[in-house]
């Protein structure tokens, strides 16, 4: 068996993770990137949404951390509220949207990692 460096766990938290801008005004923070696995948490304001895609490869679990979301998945409304989330397949349709005037925030899962991975719709 190869010689692996040990792992070395770190803290991070929205303040340290590396931030980036989606969309019109929506703010996502890096918390893991490896080659198997992603985490971002995201901000959307009041009026916000994604635009409809899927993923080939990737199978997603959005978590909402505070506000409520809309995320259609394949046709389904689904109301997410605080603590409570969705899992989306590969291959299926989806969008989450921020229909309310609050901000929402959440965690995006993604396994493997989306990096070239999404069809949007035309």
């Amino acid at each position: 068996m190869p010689r692996q460096e040990p792992f070395r766990p770190q803290k991070i938290s929205k303040k340290s993770a590396e931030h980036y801008n989606w969309g019109a005004s929506c703010d996502g923070w890096h918390l893991v990137q490896s080659g198997d696995l992603s985490v971002i948490h995201e901000r959307m304001p009041g009026k916000t949404e994604e635009v409809r895609h899927y993923h080939t490869r990737a199978r997603q679990f959005f978590f909402v951390l505070s506000g409520e979301a809309s995320l259609e998945v394949d046709g389904v409304r689904l109301v997410l509220r605080e603590q409570e989330g969705a899992e989306v397949p590969p291959g299926v349709w989806h969008q989450m949207k921020n229909e309310r005037f609050d901000d929402v925030e959440f965690l995006v899962i993604s396994t493997p990692p989306t990096r070239g991975d999404r069809i949007e719709t035309e």
